[in-house]
């Protein structure tokens, strides 16, 4: 074979570097673009990162779609996640061989960031809370859209490294990290999909962290690549890299930027779309300034041609021929997605109302025909709703439960076409329309006469032509503020509000401008759903989310609570008929406080795929055990939240691993149709392992599932540690009085926290509990054992960087550099950070290295941010925040082991280290 790199008996180094020889600089520039440029001298073919295949394949056309990833995690099952993982990677094959340049092989998936909150708008996207489990499902999922053969079917990429929860602002907010979040919380969920060999690529985040752009973050090249088996692509998020000179601000010009992306790790720039140009320019304009050399293109170019030499694509036999379009949506993959869809399915609580065995079933809800698609959604090939899945079964009698009303303006009432295609909405005869309520106070208005909802189209005239609220930028959603007269429409998505001009309704430049529309109820949909659900023996009501409405990617929820309308919904059908089932479809928790103390039964899913109804009623007349744990935790209310943008789950007691409230539902929580007893927990430390068993029996009336979940508790330790932390579970069958012996192995090195004394884990020698039980919140039995390890020893005087403190409040973490470090700043006068267990012995020099924007007076005291004062420290102005200063002081004789605290007397202070010296 004349050329290296298309020998597959070569190793992959080997040939990557060999192609890498034979290209030119401008070949390789022409590589760092998400659309690589072909090479025709090499043969090298065009190619793309970036296929969406979060839950199946998206945006490409009609696929097998799968749950939301949090349902996929709610099934407590690696194995099955590995399925649909390896499911979806065959249609990407089968997409691609069809259409190789819109479907690409570098796949967007999956998402590995901690559910940290679940008011994030993309929670749907993510697996869990706890970093373990997110780091198992992430793994699972990568394996199987990677496949197990030499050559790759899909190079999977994590999303989005780091620390991005939130869409408020999420490019110019800044998530604060202390050492021990950052590595025992936020890390650790990346850490696994990428040391298993997974995950073959990683996007950053459009947020900063601790003030530094994602993109530019020293954590890519310094960790990331540590645990990476082989090369590492890093791709950016889209139009990320424009961000670095556009609002983050953070470099003055494009090739500045640029190029301290592409030494900071990042290997693809994802901008502009298809068109490279401006990209390529800036980087050969950033090469031409120096700002960076031909090693470093190598080294992105080599990172890329690693990838594609490991999806086959410069092999003499083109891989994976057997796989065609005949796999998309198979009857395998529809079982599979059934299968996937029932075992999420998570009963959070049953009176004894479930399973159903027969008689008629009002079945009522927005969500009760019909199925929705999020923005990472594939195209539906058919849909088996709630109402289609449960009529299957049983007789049912089936209604929306919305309002219907006609609205009336000075100018008279507002009429709609009624032709398909739809037309202006305009004054006239009235025209009635369907009320939808998605929550946060976001409505959607669907016309009766042609069934098509209202949008808003280029022109702003208000339209009745869409299937619902969808695409992007969702033009469909309204919101209805109360005025002396009536109220007027406020479009969501421009934030204009409905005017009339001319008897055409459209978006008024002036809020001077909006008509006033008195709304009158035809008919009420909470009355209409009553009376049905009196005179059927169950009602079931299916309620919940839009996918694209209040809680999705740009737009984050401001409470856990239910679309008001929904809840009147619900309880109207209540109290028709109290043999009621909630059945919740949404891709974050609800605080259902007043369902929970009143309905019989309720049960959870997030959006299910193509097989939501099947699954559904499986479980709801008992033929499958409602299999679901929840792997988040649901809350009473937002107000047991902390700042959506305070990432600090320790300080602030966040997530099941610190909260010491009554969560409305605990992480793990889901009920069976079954009892199940726990007996005999071990927990025998091992040299590497911790090996933990139970015997779990089936004490009920029939077979069923149980999630055993093993959980551990350190009990004494230098740091706050987790009220409990998952170690492992067990997924199992039992029937109807078996028992099984179950167990897991614990490495060790799971049990370290982050030793910010020496910056490495550390696993420390102290008592310990096992804990196990279905759930975090009902742990059935404890066993005590030791834990083996070491005894933090005192700090060392000489070495505190102010952000690898113990403790702080007031302050703030930003970079201490542009490329690198951390450092604190004092957001008021005040602040403070402590440094506990400083080993003294007698004279000492302190040395504070700051920087004030007008200088600043910093105190250092022992033992309390009020105690002795140990000096007092003049810190200059400086000239940047990034420049700052040494000041030295003497201190008294200070001896034995102190806890010292920091405290900067005004704001603006940035503080990076603090040194004593004998």
């Amino acid at each position: 074979m004349s050329e290296p790199f298309r020998d597959p008996a070569r190793p992959v180094a080997e040939r990557v570097a060999d192609l890498l020889a034979r290209l030119t600089v401008d070949e390789k520039i022409g590589l760092l673009h998400q659309y690589q440029a072909p090479v025709d001298r090499l043969g090298l073919a065009p190619f793309r990162t970036g296929t969406e295949a979060l839950h199946g394949l998206a945006w490409l056309g009609p696929a097998t779609v799968f749950p939301q990833a949090v349902g996929l995690a709610s099934t407590w099952n690696p194995e099955l996640v590995r399925r649909v993982g390896a499911a979806t990677a065959d249609e990407v094959v089968a997409f691609h061989r069809k259409d190789p340049s819109g479907a690409g092989r570098n796949v967007w998936a999956p998402v590995v960031n901690p559910l940290r909150d679940p008011r994030w708008g993309r929670n749907e996207e993510g697996y869990s809370e706890d970093p373990w489990l997110t780091g198992v499902l992430g793994t699972a999922y990568a394996s199987g859209l990677k496949g197990d053969g030499r050559v790759m079917k899909t190079a999977p990429t994590l999303k989005h490294f780091l620390a991005y929860n939130n869409e408020t602002d999420r490019c110019a907010t800044s998530s604060n990290l202390p050492p021990r979040v950052l590595h025992e919380y936020e890390l650790r969920a990346f850490r696994a999909p990428v040391e298993a060999g997974a995950a073959v690529a990683v996007m950053p985040s459009y947020n900063l962290v601790n003030g530094r752009p994602a993109h530019l973050s020293p954590l890519i090249n310094d960790v990331l690549r540590t645990w990476a088996r082989d090369d590492l692509l890093v791709v950016s998020d889209a139009y990320a890299p424009a961000n670095l000179f556009g609002v983050q601000a953070y470099y003055d010009d494009p090739a500045e930027a640029y190029a301290h992306a592409l030494k900071a790790g990042l290997d693809s720039f994802t901008q502009d779309d298809a068109d490279p140009a401006a990209t390529l320019g800036h980087l050969r304009e950033a090469l031409r300034r120096r700002l960076i050399d031909e090693g470093d293109v190598d080294a992105a170019v080599r990172h890329a041609l690693a990838i594609r030499v490991r999806l086959g694509e410069f092999d003499p036999i083109e891989p994976f021929l057997e796989i065609t379009e005949a796999v998309v949506n198979r009857p395998e993959h529809q079982r599979l997605a059934r299968e996937a869809a029932t075992e999420s399915m998570t009963l959070l609580k049953n009176d004894g109302l479930l399973p159903l065995t027969s008689g008629k079933i009002a079945v009522v809800g927005p969500l009760a025909d019909v199925l929705l698609e999020d923005w990472y959604s594939g195209t539906l090939p058919y849909q088996v709703t709630a109402r289609a899945g449960l009529a299957g079964r049983a007789e049912t009698v089936w209604c929306e439960g919305v309002d219907r009303i006609v609205l009336r303006a000075e100018e008279g009432y507002v009429s709609a076409s009624a032709e398909i295609t739809g037309g202006p909405l305009t004054t006239g005869p009235s025209a009635e329309f369907d009320l939808f309520d998605w929550g946060g106070g976001a409505v959607a208005l669907r016309s009766v006469p042609n069934g098509r909802h209202v949008g808003v189209d280029d022109d702003g005239v208000l339209v009745n032509d869409q299937p619902g609220p969808s695409g992007w930028e969702v033009r469909q959603t309204f919101r209805m503020e109360d005025r002396f007269r009536g109220v007027v429409l406020r479009h969501i998505f421009t934030g204009r509000y409905v005017g009339i001009s001319k008897g055409v309704l459209g978006l008024a430049d002036d809020p001077e401008n909006a008509a006033v529309f008195v709304v009158e109820t035809v008919e009420s949909g909470a009355g209409r759903a009553a009376r049905l659900a009196a005179e059927a023996d169950v009602a079931v009501v299916v309620l919940g989310d839009h996918p694209l409405v209040n809680g999705r990617e740009t737009e984050d929820r401001a409470d856990l609570a239910l679309p008001p309308l929904q809840e009147e919904l619900l309880k109207a059908v209540y109290a028709a008929n109290p043999r009621t089932v909630l059945v919740v479809s949404s891709g974050y928790p609800f605080a259902l406080n007043w369902a929970q103390e009143n309905v019989p039964a309720i049960l959870w899913s997030s959006h299910g795929g193509q097989e939501y109804g099947h699954a559904l009623a499986d479980v709801v007349f008992g033929d499958a055990d409602p299999g679901g744990r929840l792997t988040q935790t649901w809350y009473r209310s937002a107000c047991e939240l902390p700042d959506l943008l305070d990432y600090d789950i320790i300080a602030t007691d966040a997530t099941y691993l610190y909260f010491r409230g009554s969560p409305l539902y605990p992480f793990g929580h889901g009920l069976s149709y079954t009892t199940f007893g726990y007996a005999d927990l071990t927990a025998v430390p091992g040299e590497k392992t911790l090996r933990l068993e139970v015997t779990v029996a089936n004490t009920g009336a029939r077979a069923g599932v149980e999630v055993v979940q093993f959980y551990t508790h350190q009990c004494r330790s230098r740091v706050k540690q987790p009220v409990r932390a998952l170690r492992g579970f067990v997924k199992v069958r039992l029937a109807l009085g078996e028992s099984r012996r179950v167990g897991v192995d614990v490495p060790l090195r799971d049990l370290a926290f982050w030793d910010v004394t020496r910056d490495r884990f550390v696993v420390e020698e102290a008592p310990c509990k096992a804990q196990v039980g279905p759930s975090s919140g009902v742990i059935r039995l404890c066993a005590r054992f030791d834990l083996p390890g070491e005894t933090v020893p005192p700090r060392d005087p000489a070495r505190l960087e102010a952000a690898a403190c113990d403790e702080y409040a007031g302050m703030t973490l930003c970079e201490a550099a542009r490329d690198r470090g951390d450092a604190v700043r004092s957001a008021e006068p005040g602040a403070w950070v402590r440094f506990g267990d400083v080993a003294f012995a007698g004279e000492t020099t302190a040395v504070v290295t700051a920087a004030g924007d007008e200088g600043g007076v910093v105190t250092l005291r022992l033992g309390d941010p009020l105690g002795e004062v140990a000096a007092t420290v003049a810190v200059p102005r400086t000239a940047s925040r990034f420049e700052p200063a040494e000041t030295r002081v003497h201190l008294s004789p200070v001896t034995g082991v102190r806890d010292v605290y920091l405290v900067c007397e005004n704001e603006g202070v940035t503080v990076t280290t603090l040194r004593f010296h004998a």
